[in-house]
């Protein structure tokens, strides 16, 4: 029987969502404003590399440190901390602050001053060439500008989940435009001042402006999140009194999540060091790499991401009550509703994968090197579906605090994206570098799901496998079905034009698009795929008012 509890639950989970989702959106667009700007100035290739590398860097070492922890067991534990404290949790978040902010303006210190050792981490042995030292020299000087922002990352997703704690979850989607406002805005004085440039190192000038324009939008990101907080009734004093505060838990749930995230991190490290070797080539790197994980991650950053954030804190309470048959039911529930629009996308995207490239990176710098992006994104969407289905059942163990188990099964993903990336990169040509990573990404997570959903059955007793599986037999029949005669149609347009300009491609891959759409909801309402028809009269709902 459901409980008012539980309606009221449900109702608040899509409501949250919604709230994310839209920020999501929002912060994506202008994302790709950012990103296209980006590919216009410096290209697509090595010279782009340059500065990509050493400004992922700081986002890389953030996740590395303590990303983990702020954001799978942060929230549990203060929800606990409201619940149980006497003070509403308040000198609980007190000190996770200020024990936060101490350790990152540490390490952030450290790690400017060893900023050219760090890089030797990133880049492979091709840049410490002769031929490639101009662009070693910039490499080393933007991750100078760059790293402060490891600092500002943490801060400002640490606050985020304060306020997720406290049922807040719309700011922390939306700050990231004021991010991505600064960065469109440092790209466009770019262009004006110094036009777009595909070769060579880069001047001073181009360095400060790049990478103090990166790193001050990460701190208006987290600047924008205090007043909020301050709303929400925190207010913050510094508490240095952490021995014996109740910390001891949330350090040994932690540390797996550490080790979870270093395993990954090591994986990545090495994804983007063989990605450099490829750039350094003259094949396709890691801005290619990057850029077609970024497009590929739209969905499950819209739709995945504010489902499972927003559903943690119910996950959590059914798990602190052992309500674990509702936990299933719950976690399941939410996995067909991402998975309706998850895989119809993952479908499409390799049918439209150059139109896509066309729109977005086929500008100025990288006017010439947009189709390199079709292969990457294509391979990436097959991986989209299973990074969705692993993500959301990792949410059922962090949940019930079971951080060990979370560490071993992304070990396994951690070792075969390893061991697929050397073995790939190997067997290809430089140009092919990057869609043998995507490859790499996608076999790992393929793993990754299944192990996680075997581990969490055994745990739950029951994800409701048989409708899952009855769900999935129908949804991927008709996604077949309109996927075949959305290609039919593109490859007929593409007989017809095989070089079109940008806004011919835009308009085929909104014709492309609208007839797989429009048979897509056909074919669900035939099939009785009951999750993506209720979602489109939803949306349908929301925009007749």
């Amino acid at each position: 029987m459901t409980t008012p509890e539980q309606k009221s639950g449900g109702g608040s989970v899509l409501a949250n969502s919604a709230v994310m989702a839209a920020g999501t959106l929002f912060s994506r667009a202008s994302g790709f404003i950012r990103s296209a700007l980006l590919v216009a100035a410096l290209g697509s290739g090595l010279h782009a590399d340059v500065f990509n590398i050493a400004n992922t860097v700081p986002n890389m070492l953030y996740i590395l440190l303590a990303g983990g922890v702020f954001n799978a067991v942060l929230v549990p534990q203060l929800v606990k901390a409201q619940k149980n404290d006497a003070d509403g949790g308040a000198a609980y978040t007190d000190r996770i602050i200020t024990l936060a902010g101490l350790f990152l303006g540490v390490v952030t210190i450290i790690l400017v001053i060893g900023a050219p050792l760090l890089m030797r981490l990133y880049l492979g042995a091709d840049w410490y060439t002769d031929d490639h030292k101009a662009q070693l020299e910039s490499a080393i000087d933007f991750a100078r500008w760059c790293l402060p922002q490891v600092f500002f990352y943490g801060m400002f997703v640490l606050v985020g989940q304060v306020l997720n704690a406290r049922g807040s979850f719309g700011p922390m989607m939306w700050a990231p435009i004021a991010n991505n406002i600064i960065a469109i805005t440092t790209l466009v004085t770019y262009l004006v001042v110094f036009g777009p440039s595909s070769v060579g190192g880069f001047t001073t000038g181009q360095e400060v402006l790049l990478g103090l324009g990166s790193t001050l939008g990460i701190v208006l990101q987290f600047l924008l999140l205090l007043p909020v907080l301050h709303k929400a009734g925190v207010r913050y004093r510094p508490r240095f009194d952490f021995r014996g505060a109740g910390l001891s838990q949330t350090a040994k749930l932690g540390m797996w999540t550490v080790l979870f995230v270093v395993v990954n991190q090591v994986a990545y490290t090495i994804v983007t060091r063989l990605a450099s070797t490829g750039s350094a080539a003259g094949g396709t790197g890691y801005t290619v790499y990057s850029n077609s994980f970024l497009v590929t991650q739209v969905p499950h950053s819209i739709i995945t991401v504010s489902l499972a954030t927003a559903i943690l804190p119910l996950l959590s309470r059914h798990g602190a009550a052992g309500e674990l048959p509702e936990l299933g039911r719950t976690l399941s529930r939410q996995l067909r509703n991402a998975l309706a629009i998850v895989i119809p996308i993952a479908a499409l995207l390799p049918v439209l994968s150059e139109d896509i490239a066309h729109i977005l990176f086929s500008y100025g710098a990288g006017a010439d090197a947009f189709k390199d992006y079709a292969p990457t994104l294509s391979v990436f969407a097959a991986g989209l579906v299973f990074f969705t289905i692993h993500y959301l059942l990792l949410r059922g163990f962090y949940s019930l605090e079971q951080n060990r188990t979370v560490f071993f099964i992304q070990c396994s993903v951690a070792t075969t994206n390893i061991v697929a990336a050397l073995l790939l990169t190997r067997a290809v040509p430089s140009e092919y570098t990057a869609p043998a990573l995507a490859g790499a990404y996608t076999l790992s997570y393929l793993i990754g799901s299944v192990v996680s959903y075997v581990v969490l059955k055994r745990t739950l007793g029951d994800l409701d496998g048989r409708g899952l599986l009855g769900f999935l037999a129908r949804l991927v029949m008709v996604t077949v079905v309109a996927a075949a005669a959305a290609w039919l149609l593109r490859t007929a347009l593409g007989m017809i034009n095989d070089e079109p300009t940008m806004v011919l491609a835009l308009i085929g891959a909104a014709i492309v698009g609208a007839l797989y759409l429009g048979m897509l909801l056909l074919g669900a309402q035939a099939a009785q795929v009951k999750e993506l028809t209720t979602m489109v009269q939803q949306v349908a709902r929301r925009l007749r008012r």
